[in-house]
């Protein structure tokens, strides 16, 4: 990250195929030969239509799972299994309610065995740029919704990660929130020269927060279309230049969907009579 003088990555997804047993001795193929590149310091959205395998992506270039076939790569160095490469942002609140919000930001040094002294002074710094000063001994029980989020995003860069991974990060927070967090959540990677890869069901938040949007298909899902945000920023929510990049996204994602709940529909049991 930028403010620890660090040089960031590229991140290179490669040919990714993934499949889960059916339970009709067979295997249901996911993903099917999923490839993008995240260049240095971008913050790329993924979108695609619910059980696509977005979710399983993040997972495998975290290192949580291992691709059928395919490879991740960071900086050009294949990365497998168990890798610290990237921090990943769940989309369920993680933090540990019995740990204060420093507590739970210097996990992630403190299971490396860093020592106290460095740990506070990365902690401080985190905490300064995420604007939780002051909240440092609090319990989660004790914050909002968005300040965990913070919490969590600290967490997460505290450890320099080459890539931020984040998984519908904002999604469990109200409307008003969540619109002030992704305005937060671009400072604060900016301001670290984070490389993230964001994964939202909000086509409205992705053109907001993106620099580069890539929609998935349906299972088995590939990358089927992309879309270069070329807006300044701060970006207006509702300039006809978003809204037209919104409504070509969306009528990608319709179709897909329309697949989606077909599939679903077509797997269903019969009904016992």
């Amino acid at each position: 990250m930028k403010y620890l003088g660090d040089t960031l990555p590229t991140l290179s997804v490669r040919n990714i195929v993934k499949a889960y047993p059916n339970g009709e001795g067979g295997k249901t193929r996911v993903l099917d030969g999923i490839s993008f590149e995240v260049k240095d310091g971008e913050f790329l959205g993924l979108l695609g239509p619910s059980g696509c395998g977005k979710t399983t992506l993040l997972k495998i270039i975290a290192g949580l799972l291992e691709p059928d076939e395919g490879e991740v790569a960071i900086d050009g160095v294949p990365v497998g299994p168990g890798h610290n490469r990237v921090g990943f942002i769940f989309q369920q609140e993680s933090l540990f309610p019995w740990r204060s919000v420093r507590e739970n930001i210097e996990y992630g040094l403190e299971i490396t065995g860093s020592d106290l002294s460095k740990r506070h002074a990365l902690s401080d710094e985190i905490i300064g740029i995420v604007g939780m000063e002051g909240l440092e001994d609090h319990l989660p029980h004790e914050i909002s919704g968005g300040q965990a989020r913070r919490t969590e995003m600290a967490r997460s860069l505290i450890i320099k990660p080459d890539i931020l991974l984040a998984d519908e990060a904002l999604s469990n927070l109200d409307l008003q929130t969540r619109n002030h967090l992704q305005g937060e959540f671009l400072r604060i990677t900016e301001e670290t020269g984070s490389t993230v890869l964001f994964v939202s069901h909000n086509v409205d938040e992705a053109v907001f927060m993106s620099d580069r949007i890539l929609v998935m298909s349906n299972i088995p899902s590939r990358i089927i279309a992309e879309y270069v945000v070329d807006l300044p920023r701060p970006r207006n929510r509702t300039s006809p230049e978003s809204l037209e990049y919104r409504a070509r996204i969306l009528e990608v994602l319709r179709v897909e969907q329309e697949k989606a709940m077909s599939r679903q529909t077509r797997q269903k049991p019969p009904v016992a009579t």
